[in-house]
């Protein structure tokens, strides 16, 4: 590549369209010259002689033909020295072999087309790969159909610093015989080899110098402009988390070369991919190069030229084109609905593909799964029958599996690729961004495209698919494209760089039936490695990210199903938790695909979601999307399962994507001492509230806690397993966790049990010496063990999964394990054979160990149940005021009094730890004697279980109402309530009229309706008066 000149946008009407990493005011030109040289071979003609020699001593070839087909090979290919630098005598000679025999081949079935070249040789060390090649297409048979997905899949996804591997192929000169025209492919791969002390940098301005991270090979190769090309696109991936893409005119011809530049494993099948992508536009490529760099980088560069005779747009068009498209395959590489040249029953070009990938999932989520022959039986059955709810529950469970298949969706969609276009047309027509000038003097091809297709109305669209399929299946399918349509209120499907797609829905397509609770805002996102969702239930909302691992391929499946409903069941729960906060109930859920990296997905759906929090500023990168939404949006995420070591980099990566106002409060559970986060584990925040409902429960039955015998899931390496065993004094007699299962009748070591807690792990690393006679431990993975009952256990999976049915105590602290753990199928195993209960107490520290069911049953014989939303909220309170702190503060304040200095918190920081604690343990205990006072009024009539849920949505409407009632603009009761709600330690440091000042006023109202709604009820109960609230609210300004 050479040094790139500039033309002003007077000179050159291209330079109007600003691309993904170029400048508005500067298009690149090159001059024509090679961007790498191939060194000269000095060995050849010895080399030749000896391969000649070798080849006749075979015998496969006649030995009068032998001099021809070596000379052949040798100068009217165009293979370069490339190779006969890099390969052996033995392999040319095995090459030049192969191909006299696909040439014979070919000559039996007297058709030149059909002559195949397949050459190989793959070692530890890289790969050669040559093979028969028709410019502009992508074979669908033989060798090049597989060859660079190969490549992808042996070497370069799988490129790390320590194991990289760079890539050389090119067109050859020649053709492959005096009667086929083809040419041949040749593809070099070579292991990098990073020089073990890298040459001393000469930049003076702290910036990476390219000569310092490169492959010797490479430094050898590259011309000193191609050097200058690829430093620039590296500083830029260095400062972006998506792909760079720069495109460069060479003078004097109609080549184009685009560079595009990514982190090293950031996307996967990618460079197969792209292949496809310039051949739907009817593009070739003479040469392309993937270069690897030390410090984790990947650059690739493709030299593309019109095929001649094509009838296809000009380059000049087609290659912005290719860009554009190039941002959306390095979101979705692998898309089966992306067809190279023409599909099964149409063409679908990268845009209409990924919108077909995209309604895909989509309709495997919500395609009306259950249907009119499921209403009328949940009609006629009770849901309060446990055996009624069972059925309805496996009903349920069989439809989803059954009627809308991944499968069933995708054969829908490929049979059917011209009502997608349409349907993609009709997304388009909303979410395309508005024409600029630009875009006025050269239109994208996309947008042309566009404008060829005739846009129907719904109704029309609607009609038109109703008329065209056969059957209500695949008119469901198909609907269901319509309603995301509808739905999508903002994406960045047309943001020009990304990392992958996300969608803001607005939820009310959600059928009532299954989730009767509508939520306020939706997320939808969807990378190449995963899937997942964001759902809240108020604007102003806080919960956790969690990851869902899958072990297998059906696990997977199930996990995939139920996706959706869990991240819906989460939110729910976590709205009911949020009672007394500002914040409402929200959740996300990512879940990604059999084995990938968790926390690739979990910053791709980190970045892919704050595209739609920012407004984009930055054209050619991140630019204004169509918002049908209209009003800005704040989310705050939480670490929840595999994500509690990840909030630091979402929060550092919102700071360096332009959050300057909210980047503090957008995670919580951040490192106390390099981001000022309130550590919930450190702290016990989750267990102190856990505690108060056991500690509750002993004062007001008067039972003393060293006589109580206890169960446990979720053991000592986990926050809310390890501080119940630091914070207790009982007879613990079984944990079941992660690594196994441990038991000991006569109670378990509670010094043994200390010890792993304060080491943070599990019962598998119990002292078995520690045990009693009766005490035993059983790991996962082992297998065939005898108890000290007799009973011999198969399986230590198996019988960790089931342990929690089999063990009795007076009470059970669930502190974690997966949701739905005991339900309407498994609960008769927590009672004996004589109706007694395996627990008196249950106490539901993890999230949806139970379900609604389950605690209903128990409640019904008599356990005192306590369920999740009430006990184990600690945590949220903890969340929503480390969220406090981050909005009141300055930037200046907040580095000032939350981040450490030489290690150790400010008095400021260990102030604001104990108001936490003393919230969260006031709010615990208040909600706990509201529930028995309840109880107790009603005289056991009513299930604690309805109970909790009832004050708190009794607590979650009379937040609304207060929001939107103008009680808040009360001054004196608003400054009254505001000196109350906010921690002490917050006033005494920024003063109340700053905060007020400061905090967004959707916050405050929501903070202000929260204190008083959670005051009042608690103090009131649930069956308040209006004359109650009047008295109270007398007070508010006190």
């Amino acid at each position: 590549m050479s040094t790139p000149t500039s033309t002003t946008p007077a000179g050159n009407p291209a330079a109007h369209l600003q691309v993904p990493g170029q400048h508005a005011e500067v298009s690149h030109r090159l001059k024509n010259v090679p961007g790498y040289t191939t060194p000269v071979f000095a060995g050849k003609e010895e080399q030749r002689a000896k391969v000649q020699a070798n080849v006749a001593a075979k015998g496969f070839i006649p030995r009068e033909l032998v001099v021809n087909e070596v000379n052949w090979f040798y100068t009217h290919l165009g293979i370069d020295d490339t190779y006969f630098q890099s390969e052996s005598v033995e392999v040319i000679s095995d090459h030049i072999i192969a191909l006299f025999g696909a040439k014979v081949l070919a000559y039996t079935k007297h058709d030149p087309s059909k002559l195949v070249i397949d050459l190989e040789k793959i070692d530890e060390n890289g790969a050669t790969f040559i093979h028969s090649s028709s410019p502009g297409k992508t074979s669908t048979e033989g060798p090049g159909a597989t060859c660079e997905s190969r490549i992808d899949e042996l070497f370069l996804d799988n490129s790390t610093p320590e194991q990289a591997f760079r890539l050389e192929t090119y067109r050859s000169q020649g053709s492959i015989s005096a009667t086929a025209s083809q040419q041949l492919r040749c593809y070099f791969v070579t292991k990098c080899n990073f020089p073990a002390e890298p040459p001393k940098s000469s930049r003076t301005d702290d910036k990476t110098d390219i000569r310092t991270v490169s492959d010797p090979i490479f430094l050898e190769k590259a011309s000193e402009n191609t050097l200058e090309i690829y430093q620039r696109v590296m500083w830029n991936v260095e400062q972006r988390f998506g792909p760079v893409i720069e495109v460069f005119e060479v003078e004097g011809s109609r080549e184009r070369r685009m560079v595009i530049g990514y982190k090293m494993n950031g996307t996967k099948k990618f460079f197969s991919a792209l292949s496809n992508l310039y051949h739907f536009y009817s593009l070739y490529s003479a040469r392309k190069y993937v270069e690897q760099f030390s410090n984790g980088i990947t650059i690739i560069s493709l030299y593309l030229n019109p095929l001649p005779g094509a009838n296809a747009p000009p380059i000049e068009h087609s290659i912005f084109q290719v860009m554009k498209e190039a941002s959306l395959l390095y979101c979705l590489p692998d898309n089966p609905f992306f067809y190279a040249g023409k599909g099964p029953s149409g063409d679908h070009a990268v845009q209409e593909a990924t919108y077909a990938y995209c309604g895909w999932v989509f309709a495997q989520h919500f395609c009306n799964r259950l249907g009119q022959a499921y209403l009328a039986l949940k009609g006629v059955l009770d849901e309060t029958n446990p055996t009624h709810a069972s059925v309805l529950n496996d009903i349920k469970r069989r439809f989803r599996e059954e009627t809308f298949t991944r499968e069933s969706i995708a054969e829908v969609i490929h049979a059917h690729a011209d009502l997608i276009n349409l349907l993609y047309v009709n997304f388009a027509m909303t979410h395309y961004p508005e024409t600029d000038e630009a875009a006025q003097l050269m239109p994208t091809l996309s947008y042309q495209r566009l404008r060829t297709q005739m846009p129907l109305t719904d109704a029309e669209l609607y009609d038109r698919i109703r008329r065209t399929v056969p059957n209500k299946h695949e008119l469901q399918v198909l609907e269901s494209f319509l309603i995301f349509n509808k739905h999508v209120l903002k994406t960045n499907f047309y943001q020009p760089t990304k990392v992958a797609l996300s969608f803001r829905l607005a939820p009310d397509f959600l059928p009532e039936v299954e989730y009767p609770r509508k939520p306020f805002g939706m997320f939808f996102v969807i990378g190449g490695e995963f899937r997942g969702f964001h759902l809240r239930f108020k604007d102003v909302a806080r919960g956790g990210i969690r990851i869902v691992m899958s072990r297998n391929r059906e696990n997977y499946s199930i996990n995939q199903r139920m996706l959706f409903d869990e991240n819906y069941g989460l939110a729910s729960t976590q709205t009911l938790k949020n009672k007394d906060i500002p914040e409402g109930g929200a959740k996300g859920t990512i879940l990604p695909s059999l084995g990938e990296n968790p926390k690739l997905c979990f910053e791709k759906y980190v970045d892919a979601m704050i595209d739609l929090l920012i407004p984009g500023q930055t054209p050619g990168i991140k630019e204004r999307l169509v918002d049908l939404y209209g009003k800005p949006e704040l989310l705050f995420f939480g670490p929840d399962e595999g994500t509690a070591d990840l909030m630091d980099w979402a929060a550092l990566h919102a700071r360096a994507r332009g959050a300057d106002a909210w980047w503090k409060s957008f995670t919580t559970g951040k490192s106390a001492e390099t981001l000022g986060g309130v550590p919930h584990d450190v702290y016990g925040m989750t267990s102190l509230s856990v505690r108060q409902y056991v500690l509750g429960i002993y004062k007001q039955l008067g039972l003393r806690e060293k006589d109580i015998t206890k169960v446990q899931t979720g053991g000592p390496d986990g926050d809310l397993g390890s501080n119940e065993i630091l914070l207790s004094s009982d007879k613990t007699v079984a944990i079941i966790d992660g690594s196994g299962v441990l038991h000991d009748p006569a109670g378990l070591n509670r010094e043994e049990l200390v010890r792993l807690a304060k080491a943070r792990k599990p019962v598998g690393f119990f002292d078995k010496s520690k045990l009693s006679k009766d005490g035993y431990l059983v790991k996962v993975e082992d297998q065939d063990v005898k108890l000290p009952s007799g009973e011999v256990v198969l399986d230590g999976t198996d019988f960790r999964n089931g342990a929690h049915l089999r063990f009795k105590g007076d009470l059970f602290v669930p502190c974690g394990g997966r949701p739905e753990a005991v339900n309407i199928s498994n609960v008769a195993a927590l009672v004996d054979s004589e109706g007694k209960p395996h627990f008196k107490y249950i106490v539901e520290g993890a999230n949806l160990f139970l379900t609604q069911q389950a605690r209903l049953f128990l409640e019904k014989r008599k356990v005192v149940l306590f369920k999740d939303s009430s006990a184990n909220k600690g945590g949220v309170t903890s969340s929503s005021l480390e969220v406090l702190a981050g909005l009141s503060l300055s930037s200046e304040e907040y580095l000032e009094h939350m981040i450490f200095k030489d290690g150790k918190p400010s008095a400021f920081y260990q102030s604001y730890v104990r108001d936490i604690q003393q919230k969260i343990t006031e709010n615990a205990a208040a909600e706990f004697a509201c529930i028995w006072r309840e109880h107790a009024r009603l005289q056991g009539a009513k299930p604690r279980t309805i109970i909790s849920d009832e004050l708190s949505s009794k607590l979650n409407d009379l937040q609304e109402e207060l929001e939107d009632s103008d009680l808040f603009n009360d001054e004196p009761s608003k400054r009254g309530v505001m000196r109350r709600a906010i921690p002490k330690t917050l006033v005494d440091q920024v003063g109340l009229d700053a905060l007020l000042g400061r905090l967004p006023v959707t916050y405050q109202r929501a903070l202000f309706s929260s204190w008083v709604a959670s005051h009042f009820i608690y103090k009131y109960g649930v069956n308040a008066s209006s004359v109650d609230f009047f008295h109270f609210a007398r007070d508010l300004a006190a």
